[in-house]
């Protein structure tokens, strides 16, 4: 990694994580492939920080999963970001070491290593939302289509959204000053 930090992907332990490794590499891992209007890569990192407004949008959340939210993803910082069908076939061994360094991830920054299912929940809605979202404002779906893969997100809950792609080093910057006020809001 960049902050010199070695990670054994198959044995990942908390201490050779870093927030500066994690916001770099989600900053430029793109999400939908690439495949999105603009002059800059939609990426993870600024999909990761959309994801964890809308958490927080469905209903009050304390600052721990908050953090859980901003950080559901960070394993691609590592891996990549792989469409689901992809994953799919990879089979089994991907979800796996996603669950490995989300593990790692989590207990690095002082969460459980495993989610409550009521939180995981919530937050793979508001991943939802998010896709919907990017999907009608940068991935070129009709709602109609949006609509039908990811289902139709309350209004409420996009309330002034827009998505804005900028340069990494600004939505890496975002990431990890938002990084730094939820782990200072835990205590």
């Amino acid at each position: 990694m960049l902050s010199g930090r070695r990670l054994d992907l198959l044995d990942p332990t908390p201490m050779d994580i870093e927030i500066e490794d994690i916001a770099h590499g989600l900053a430029f891992v793109a999400r939908w492939n690439g495949q999105t209007r603009g002059d800059f890569a939609y990426s993870v990192a600024e999909h990761s920080l959309l994801v964890e407004v809308i958490f927080a949008r469905q209903e009050p959340a304390p600052p721990k999963w908050r953090l859980a939210a901003l950080l559901h993803d960070a394993p691609e910082y590592v891996i990549g970001d792989m469409i689901s069908p992809v994953k799919s076939a990879v089979g089994p061994s991907y979800g796996e070491l996603d669950q490995r360094l989300s593990a790692a991830v989590h207990l690095r920054f002082g969460l459980p290593a495993m989610l409550p299912v009521a939180v995981k929940k919530a937050i793979k809605a508001a991943d939802k939302i998010s896709a919907w979202l990017e999907a009608v404002q940068i991935a070129g779906f009709s709602e109609g289509e949006a609509d039908k893969l990811f289902g139709r997100p309350a209004p409420a809950l996009l309330e002034g959204l827009e998505i804005r792609l900028r340069p990494p080093a600004d939505v890496r910057a975002d990431y990890v000053r938002r990084h730094e006020e939820l782990l200072a809001a835990c205590g």
